[in-house]
Formats: C-alpha cells, sequence, structure tokens
C-alpha cells in the first residue's frame, strides 16, 4: 500500500506536468490573446528584449493555432448558430451604438414621435453611420418603482406598436436593432413566466435582432432555444466575455479589452472567426485604441457616447477614423471572416502590425500605425506571385512592386500616426465594388487624420424657466410661507456611475460645465409652498373642473380605477403623474413647481441640517421601506407628523419623490427628483438609488411622458409671495 502511495505521489506532477506541457506558451488573458515577447514594447535598459527571429511568427502562430484547435474538440464546438440567415446579418454589424431612449435625436416629446431618420442622419454626417443600435429603455431608471425591465420597453411611447414601428423604422435604414437584458432585476414585478421566455417573446413582437446581456459573462443556451421556440432567432450578445463552450450560441459579445501597445488577438474571435465583437470602452476620450484593435481584429466598436445621459462624444479625429474604418470593413466583410486569418503579419517597420485575410484568390491586408509619428517607405514583404496585383485600399491607389532577391516583393506606401492602412492582394481586375470602395476612401483620406480636432468638447445644460406665478401678500390656504433669507445650496448627484468627471449629474445657471458636486451661497426671496405634497382628491377636482387629458395618455393615474383613486386614498399623494402633468395642475391653481432650491430650503431651513428634522435617521419621520416586487402605495402626507422641516412643511423625504427644475442640453433632458421614495426595490446595486439626505438629489432621464410617469413621484408646488 505504502508504495502505491508512493508512486501516485510520484506520478501527480508528472501528469501535472504533461497537462500543462499540451497547453499554449500563449494562452488567454481573459478575452485576448497575448503576443511573442519580442513585439512587446521594452525599456531601453531592459536586457530581456530581443527582436524577433525569423521563425518567432510562424512559432507564435503554430502554438495559438494549436491551442484553438484542441479549445474546440475539448469544448466539442459546434458552429451551426453562424450560419442562420437570421443571424448572418451579425458577421458584419462592425459599427453599434449604446442609444438611450432619452436622446433627443431619437424621439420628438412635442411631436410625439420617434425620430429615426434624424437620429441615424446625425451620425452618417458625424462618423458614417452604424450597422446595428442598442437600444436602452431600463438603467439607471429602472427600480424607481416596480416596473421591470419588460414593462419598461411597454412604457416607451406608442406601448408596444409604438416600439414595433420605430423598429420597422431602422430597419428601412438596414440597421439591426438589439435591447437590453438585465438578470440582475429580479427585484421589481415578477414577469410570470421564466425570463428566457418573456424576453423572447417580447423580442419577436416588436420584432428587435438582438438582445445584449447587460452585466452578464455569456448569456445562457436557454435564451437562444426560446427565441427559436416562438420562431424568432435572436443574435445574444454578452457584456463579458463567455465560456469558450457558450460561443456556440452567443454569436456577438463586447470586447473588454486592455490596450497594450501591441495590439491583442481577441480570443473570440481567433475560435470562431465569424463571431461578431464590439469594443465596448466608454469613459475614455480617445477611441484610437477601440478602432485601431477593432480594425486589426477585423471586428467592431460599440460607439457609446450618451452614457447614461452623461454626453463623452467622439472627438472630430476619432469621428472621421470611424468613418474610415467603417467604410473599409464593410466593403472587404467577407474577408474578415477567413478562417484563415494570420494575425501578426510581419510587418518591416517597428509599431506597425498587420493581419492577412485570405479568400479564394485574393488576400486583404489590415494595418495599424501603433507609433506617434508617420512612417513612409518600406512596409511588408509579399511572395512574389506573378501578374498579382496590389492595392492601397485606404488611400484608393494600386501599388507599385519592388522585387527582391530570394522570391519576395515589398510593398512601399505611407501610415500616419495613430493610423491605419488596408492593402488588397489580387490576380485579377479590381470588380466594381473594389473600384467604388478605392474611389471613396481617396477622396476620403485627402485631409490626414491629424488636421481633424481631438479636443473633447463637454455638452453644455441649461435649466428649463419656471414662469413666476402671482404674487401673495398672505399664504394661501394649505401653504406655509418660507421667509427671505441668505442660504448655502449644497447639494451633489447620487448617480451609481460616472464618478466626478465633467458632465456628470446638472449644470447649474451659475456653473459653466456641469458636474456632480454644486455648492452656491444664494438669497432666496420668500416664497409659499404647499405644507404637503398634491393628494388624489386635489387632482380629482382639477380633472373634474378641466377635463384634463394628456395627449400621451399611457400610464396616466395608472393605480386608479374608472376615473377615480382606490378607496382610502384621498389624502395619499398624487403619482403616476409626469412633469407635464404636474405642472398643468399648477396652472389651474396659479402655482409654479419649486425651484429645487427652493425645495431644500423650505426642508433645511439655514442650519445646514441632513433631514428635514434634523441629523440623526429617524424611521418614524418617514414611510416603512417596501422591499417587496410590487409596490404597495404610498402613505397619507400627514401620517407622519415627525418629519416637519423647521418651516413646518411636511412629507419631504422617504414616501415619494417630487419634481423640481427640469435640465437639457442638446441630448438629453432630465429632472431632479427630491426627497426619495418608499420603494426599494432588493437584489441588486444598479436600481436608482435614493436620495433621503438634503444634501442629495436623484436625476431622473426623460423621454415621454409614458415612460416618465412613475409610481414613485408626485409634486408639491409654490407661489411667489411679495
Amino acid at each position: 500500500m505504502k508504495i502505491r502511495v508512493l508512486l501516485s505521489w510520484i506520478s501527480c506532477p508528472l501528469f501535472v506536468s504533461l497537462a500543462l506541457a499540451q497547453d499554449s506558451k500563449f494562452r488567454p488573458n481573459n478575452q485576448q490573446i497575448p503576443v511573442p515577447d519580442c513585439l512587446s514594447l521594452k525599456g531601453l535598459l531592459d536586457s530581456s528584449y530581443k527582436p524577433c527571429a525569423a521563425d518567432d511568427h510562424q512559432l507564435w502562430l503554430k502554438d495559438i493555432t494549436h491551442w484553438r484547435d484542441e479549445r474546440r474538440i475539448r469544448i466539442g464546438y459546434n458552429g451551426s448558430r453562424y450560419e442562420i440567415p437570421e443571424l448572418l446579418w451579425t458577421q458584419s454589424s462592425f459599427i453599434q451604438p449604446q442609444m438611450m431612449v432619452q436622446d433627443r435625436f431619437f424621439f420628438d416629446p412635442i411631436a410625439g414621435k420617434y425620430t429615426v431618420d434624424r437620429y441615424l442622419d446625425d451620425l452618417q454626417k458625424r462618423y458614417g453611420g452604424v450597422d446595428a443600435v442598442l437600444i436602452w429603455p431600463t438603467y439607471p431608471n429602472l427600480g424607481i418603482d416596480d416596473r421591470n425591465q419588460i414593462d419598461m420597453i411597454h412604457c416607451m411611447p406608442g406601448g408596444v406598436i409604438g416600439v414595433r414601428q420605430m423598429i420597422a423604422d431602422f430597419h428601412k435604414r438596414r440597421v439591426r436593432v438589439l435591447f437590453p437584458m438585465m438578470m440582475w432585476d429580479q427585484g421589481t414585478r415578477d414577469p410570470g413566466r421564466p425570463w428566457p421566455e418573456a424576453i423572447a417573446s417580447l423580442m419577436a413582437e416588436i420584432g428587435a435582432d438582438g438582445v445584449n446581456g447587460d452585466t452578464q459573462d455569456g448569456v445562457p443556451l436557454v435564451f437562444s432555444l426560446a427565441a427559436d421556440k416562438v420562431g424568432h432567432p435572436l443574435a445574444f450578445e454578452p457584456e463579458g466575455g463567455p465560456s469558450d463552450e457558450a460561443l456556440a450560441w452567443n454569436v456577438m459579445t463586447w470586447g473588454q479589452y486592455q490596450y497594450p501597445f501591441t495590439p491583442l488577438v481577441d480570443r473570440y474571435k481567433w475560435l470562431e472567426p465569424r463571431h461578431m465583437v464590439n469594443i465596448s470602452d466608454r469613459w475614455n476620450r480617445s477611441k484610437t485604441n477601440d478602432l485601431q484593435f477593432a480594425f486589426f481584429n477585423g471586428i467592431g466598436w460599440e460607439s457609446w457616447e450618451n452614457i447614461w445621459g452623461i454626453w463623452n462624444g467622439v472627438t472630430p479625429r476619432d469621428a472621421e477614423a470611424t468613418r474610415r474604418v467603417a467604410t473599409l470593413e464593410r466593403a472587404i466583410a467577407e474577408y474578415l471572416v477567413s478562417r484563415d486569418w494570420e494575425p501578426m503579419y510581419p510587418m518591416l517597420r517597428y509599431g506597425v502590425f498587420a493581419s492577412r485575410w485570405p479568400l479564394n484568390d485574393s488576400t486583404v491586408w489590415t494595418i495599424v500605425n501603433r507609433n506617434e509619428y508617420d512612417v513612409e517607405g518600406p512596409q511588408m514583404e509579399v511572395p512574389a506571385v506573378p501578374a498579382m496585383h496590389y492595392f492601397d485600399l485606404y488611400g484608393g491607389s494600386e501599388l507599385q512592386i519592388r522585387k527582391y532577391l530570394g522570391g519576395k516583393s515589398v510593398l512601399s506606401f505611407a501610415i500616419e500616426s495613430n493610423g491605419f492602412g488596408a492593402v488588397l492582394a489580387t490576380n485579377s481586375e479590381r470588380d466594381a465594388k473594389m473600384q467604388k470602395l478605392m474611389s471613396a476612401m481617396k477622396q476620403m483620406t485627402v485631409k490626414p487624420l491629424a488636421s481633424f480636432s481631438s479636443q473633447h468638447e463637454v455638452l453644455k445644460q441649461k435649466i428649463v424657466p419656471i414662469a413666476a406665478t402671482r404674487t401673495g401678500s398672505s399664504a394661501p390656504a394649505s401653504m406655509i410661507q418660507i421667509p427671505e433669507g441668505d442660504f448655502l445650496f449644497r447639494v451633489s448627484g447620487v448617480e451609481i456611475e460616472g464618478s466626478n468627471d465633467i458632465g456628470v449629474d446638472v449644470q447649474y445657471p451659475w456653473e459653466d460645465a456641469p458636474r456632480r458636486f454644486h455648492e452656491h451661497p444664494m438669497h432666496i426671496k420668500s416664497f409659499y409652498i404647499d405644507k404637503y405634497p398634491v393628494t388624489n382628491v386635489e387632482f380629482k377636482q382639477f380633472l373634474d373642473a378641466t377635463r384634463y387629458h394628456p395627449n400621451d395618455d399611457l400610464n396616466f393615474l395608472r393605480d386608479w380605477k374608472d376615473g377615480t383613486f382606490p378607496a382610502g386614498w384621498d389624502h395619499r399623494p398624487v403619482t403616476w403623474v409626469s412633469i407635464e402633468d404636474a405642472r398643468a395642475y399648477a396652472t389651474w391653481v396659479g402655482k409654479r413647481l419649486p425651484h429645487e432650491w427652493e425645495w431644500q430650503y423650505a426642508a433645511q431651513g439655514t442650519d445646514g441640517r441632513i433631514y428635514p428634522w434634523g441629523n440623526q435617521w429617524d424611521a418614524a419621520a418617514v414611510a416603512e421601506p417596501d422591499k417587496n416586487r410590487t409596490m404597495r402605495g404610498p402613505d397619507p402626507v400627514d401620517a407622519h407628523s415627525n418629519g416637519a422641516s423647521p418651516f413646518g412643511v411636511m412629507d419631504l423625504v422617504g414616501n415619494m419623490w417630487q419634481w423640481t427644475d427640469e435640465f437639457l442640453d442638446e441630448h438629453t433632458r432630465v429632472a431632479i427628483l427630491r426627497g426619495g421614495s418608499y420603494y426599494q426595490p432588493q437584489g441588486s446595486i444598479w436600481y436608482f438609488p435614493q436620495a433621503y439626505k438634503l444634501t442629495e438629489h436623484g436625476k431622473l432621464l426623460m423621454m415621454a411622458p409614458s415612460i416618465d410617469r412613475s409610481g414613485a413621484i408626485g409634486f408639491r408646488l409654490v407661489q411667489d409671495a411679495h
């Protein structure tokens, strides 16, 4: 027995050693495959650096090819899903923005219409258009009430019918449409059936083409099977890298990359050349790395500018680079799925890297210059083949061949700093498609990329004016007079993402750009404010007197039935009213919505307290939190006497959010909400965050009344005083 144990102990390290010996020397690091050390930039004093020898490339290529072949065997790879006709579009879907539904180029709230052509025309003008669009209606607003991710799509203007027509408008422009799914959304309304079935059915109903798996490292096979079952196959695109096995049904992914000097090879594209990756690098203000790594790998880019209402627009230089890269990739898409792809084709100049893409008797090279300077002259050696012609696709001209002894030819051309190149080798005449491409690229590349600005611009915001009311000399019924006084307005946004980058949160009239943290001394004139928020019974009086009914009535007073509120809800705050509905009521009663600083002054007084009642949290001063998947409804406005402010204003915090100011920039409308609500969906950090402190506010992205209305938002009004 001891001998057996000893032999077993001796054999274990040997087995481990043999197992490791079967692995590649260049095993993937997450989503990227490393390159030979000789191609990695080293310090001048690093004695380990050695220039590439003649066979280094072939040894590396042999090694990663062996890894790919063995890996396919180990995962039992089956690429049949890439042959489904409904999914072939993914293989040439190179440019895909993530687009917020609140983008003002996408929807006109005044006309109440989707403006797909306006949205696409802007992208076409700025960077050459897109192949697909990821339409985002959920986070960061998701969780402000109990609507789940499917409900948020149902609440878009026009409901399902309107969304279906909007998608058809994209399809007319040959743009595919994806929506996100959030498997972390387990705290809002239960969809009543398994998520795969619910999502597949909705996507089929509206005619969407694919689904992005938000925060998912691979979308499970059950989702693809559910889509197939309803006869509407979908392209699933996880945010994170899936397991290699899941590559068989996740035909797209996002690229979450590291960016060393030398481009790295995408793991999934290498395993399956038909797989589409869209590189996602939203916060970086320069897109050179994204575009160069994409072009080198024959993949795409997530041209994401509107990040949760924070604008990170592409610079003119990046926009022009995108136009050129996209034009080339669309024209050579059939090459970029070549099973004989050869990354790191040997180049003659330092810092210039290429991929070789053979197809039948022709070959394309996609080339990037990672240097911060132009590189001209001899760039690459190719076999000397009689009657072979070489074309500079990027510059739009035929290349002259310089022949060397030893059966090699040398191609010379220029690549500008941090620029791109593309070469076509063919033994036949250029077809009409290539002639058209070269003509377009020749015109497009007359101006160097360096002549376009790389300056990042921050969108300026404007506050929407609030008209003054008639002034009164004494407090109207149910209102409290707030005295004139000096006030230090200090507040910050509670957005989950964006850090303290310029452009986060809002820009007040006295600020030069949006930012998260705000502080401003003010002198506030006296005004009157409602002691309590507007209640259901008060809003019913307005409806009875005016017969008010909004044009966009989806979700209007959603918790009412047959034109009235539920029994016993007389003195509960009215909710499911948009900011437009609140303004209509205000006009009727001769009041207005408060500016945010007025709301805060009335809640805080002049001593800088954290809550209306003081500096310590008092659970008895607010509604009990509701952590269920469906909302119970707010408490009566007079239910918590402990919550009074220094001026006697009630129900300011913890029952329901309250409308105040609206801000807008060229692309986004937002409303500032104050007070927080009783509803706290559980299970995820991504739900709309609360802001119970008087030094914090919430920012709601706004699109249209149908989706802006919420069971957790109400309002109170103010009136100007003499």
